[in-house]
């Protein structure tokens, strides 16, 4: 009887599992039949922009977290497909970091061409698996949001890709309660323009809160107030941004740190991170970690150790991103097809422990970068993957770092080589704090379609 596969999410991860497959597919070999389970109504993920929070037309929580004016904080050439590069999708080069718009496009593209559409069951969040002994199967229930009808089916194999960056992790402050002005995490931020002539406070002190509070600035916030919870982020910030020990409570407007500061504020955003939660999984199959760069528990981070059909992709904290999906969509797409065997638990968890120990000597981010290059090196060594050149792809990650260093409002205006074709993306034709517009025609420089 033939092999059926379950995967839940049809953003990038699993969207990467999808075109595993059929490239396998287009190469001649038999695969399995695949189901993907979306409960957005269309795919990309987190990369569908929504101007909805809260909850969706369908009453389900929104999973998206991106917002308008949303810029790739990180050279494209670090996410190119190996085996579908920028210049192939758009016909041409373009600049190094592009807005949401068109990196959705770009994702898109790719699967448009695989044709994997057929095998993708939109509007249909998955609600339960479960797992038999007996059967060696696992059985899926999900729900047609549509219909308005449970689907019941069983699997051999459950790929979870459902991305881990949707659930909020929001703490609390004394006072918060009693605050006069707009409180967020960032999850819920959609447009910097409401917050022209405000006071920001940024509570976190990662990505979020960089990017969020860069693109507040560039649309008119009055100043940003960065606080931080073990060290700040260190760039050289022009006027209007500063950093401050973690906030210990609000009277009133005024944030008081634990350094003993305060500062008048008319906004919070909470740029605290997300949760690993999968509701539809019981706790013997359900990852439970911290974002991480190689979280306990999944052999060769993907392969849940005590059932290893139950395939999670996607679930590191993430430089590589993109690629990285690939190369883990790839590894198991073997192990499912019957191509790749894995060794026994012992040996799994001496691999475990191998990087689990690696990760513990992590100190900086050209650390974490490298550690992320040989993750994917050994995953992309035992694959057919077309070749992308990881050292190549870690030395832009470096350069990109100093570049950020050098200036947090211009490291966008940089321009990189592509480790796929070797061409030198062009310069966008306007500063990225200039540039108001995030569509992709603004960016592609094509006529504007009418109002």
């Amino acid at each position: 009887m033939k092999k059926r596969v379950a995967i839940i999410g049809a953003g990038p991860s699993g969207l990467a599992q999808l075109r595993a497959f059929e490239a396998a597919r287009r190469a001649g070999e038999e695969i399995p039949e695949l189901v993907c389970f979306e409960k957005q109504s269309d795919w990309g993920g987190q990369w569908n922009y929504s101007w909805r929070t809260g909850l969706d037309e369908n009453g389900e929580p929104v999973h998206s977290s991106m917002y308008r004016y949303l810029w790739s904080n990180g050279p494209k050439e670090c996410l190119e497909f190996a085996d579908y590069s920028f210049e192939e999708h758009f016909g041409r080069p373009i600049p190094s970091y592009p807005p949401r718009a068109v990196l959705h496009d770009y994702i898109a593209g790719r699967v448009a061409r695989s044709d994997v559409r057929k095998y993708i069951r939109f509007c249909t969040p998955v609600r339960w698996v479960s797992y038999s002994e007996e059967t060696g199967r696992f059985t899926v229930t999900a729900k047609d949001l549509i219909k308005d009808e449970h689907q019941v089916e069983d699997f051999d194999y459950v790929v979870v890709a459902n991305g881990h960056f949707s659930v909020p992790n929001v703490p609390s402050f004394e006072g918060l309660e009693f605050f006069p002005g707009r409180v967020m995490h960032a999850h819920d931020f959609r447009v910097a323009d409401e917050f022209a002539g405000k006071r920001l406070l940024m509570i976190g002190a990662s990505y979020s809160a960089e990017d969020i509070g860069t693109q507040c600035i560039k649309y008119g916030a009055t100043s940003i107030t960065f606080s931080y919870r073990t060290k700040p982020m260190g760039f050289d910030w022009p006027a209007g941004f500063e950093e401050r020990p973690l906030l210990e409570k609000l009277v009133g407007n005024t944030a008081y740190f634990k350094d003993g500061s305060d500062t008048e504020v008319d906004a919070i955003i909470f740029c605290t991170g997300y949760k690993h939660t999968y509701p539809f999984l019981p706790d013997d199959l359900r990852l439970k970690s911290h974002n991480c760069l190689y979280p306990a528990g999944i052999y060769k981070g993907i392969f849940w150790q005590s059932n290893p059909n139950l395939i999670y992709l996607g679930m590191q904290d993430q430089y590589y991103t993109f690629n990285m999906f690939d190369a883990q969509a790839w590894y198991a797409r073997d192990y499912m097809m019957g191509k790749l065997a894995l060794p026994g638990p012992e040996e799994q968890e001496a691999d475990i422990a191998k990087w689990l120990a690696y990760q513990d000597t992590l100190t900086n981010p050209f650390e974490a970068i490298d550690f992320q290059t040989e993750y994917v090196r050994e995953l992309l060594a035992a694959t057919d993957y077309p070749r992308l050149d990881v050292d190549k792809v870690a030395e832009l990650f470096k350069e990109w770092e100093h570049h950020k260093m050098e200036g947090i409002l211009t490291y966008r205006d940089r321009s990189y080589r592509s480790t796929i074709t070797g061409t030198l993306s062009p310069a966008h034709h306007t500063t990225w704090m200039k540039a108001m517009d995030d569509s992709l025609q603004a960016f592609m420089g094509l006529p504007q379609a009418a109002e």
